[in-house]
């Protein structure tokens, strides 16, 4: 099977997470890039206080011995992915093994075309006016502190992104206008050579050279 590269931007967590988990459960394999853009239904305030509330709960005795709470966005979706998978029998524990997450765009998947999910995006989903909020933002705020390298990378791409595409655009600009200077020459020789006697033919090429 081919292997899907996913978009995560606009897409709603619950949503995008039951559909991996049926497309994973198939056999598939998943590449979910830009976990930091999904997007969680709700209140900024109310999900980040329920993800804090979470990291309450440990084991009184030894914490060593769970649970344990993630705070980069792709870890936040793995776990409710994990949630979704019969994670403890073998079928589920293969199934779990089929994805790859990751906050930004690596290199490697820059140029490979990405896909979305029309049934999980925020825009299908969503009542127009209901509140929303950035995962990525929720996760800065509680831990997470790759957000700043990431925003620096997509600059950095984005920069010699355009610097790339502007030496592309002079390279082909010169290029082509050379190649219309030449064009035009040699139409006004033709031009030329049309009229030529063949006795005269030396003394006209000369009155060209002088002229060019």
């Amino acid at each position: 099977m081919k292997t899907l590269v996913i978009d995560g931007k606009s897409h709603l967590l619950g949503r995008l997470a039951s559909v991996c988990a049926k497309e994973l459960l198939n056999g598939r394999k998943i590449v979910i890039i830009r976990c930091e853009k999904i997007e969680i239904s709700g209140k900024h305030i109310k999900n980040k206080f329920r993800l804090l509330s979470r990291f309450k709960k440990r084991t009184n005795t030894n914490p060593k011995h769970g649970p344990f709470h993630f705070r980069s966005p792709s870890q936040i979706f793995w776990k409710g992915l994990r949630g979704m998978l019969p994670h403890k029998t073998k079928k589920g524990t293969w199934a779990l093994l089929n994805i790859r997450l990751f906050e930004g765009i690596p290199n490697a998947l820059r140029n490979i075309k990405k896909m979305n999910f029309a049934s999980a995006l925020r825009i299908n989903r969503l009542f127009p006016g209901r509140k929303f909020s950035n995962l990525g933002e929720i996760a800065s705020e509680i831990g997470w502190t790759q957000k700043k390298f990431i925003i620096e990378a997509q600059k950095i791409k984005k920069f010699s992104r355009k610097t790339t595409s502007k030496v592309f655009y002079e390279k082909n600009y010169y290029n082509r206008k050379n190649l219309e200077s030449e064009n035009n020459f040699n139409e006004i020789v033709s031009g030329y050579l049309k009229g030529i006697n063949p006795e005269n033919f030396t003394e006209t090429i000369d009155c060209l050279a002088r002229k060019n």
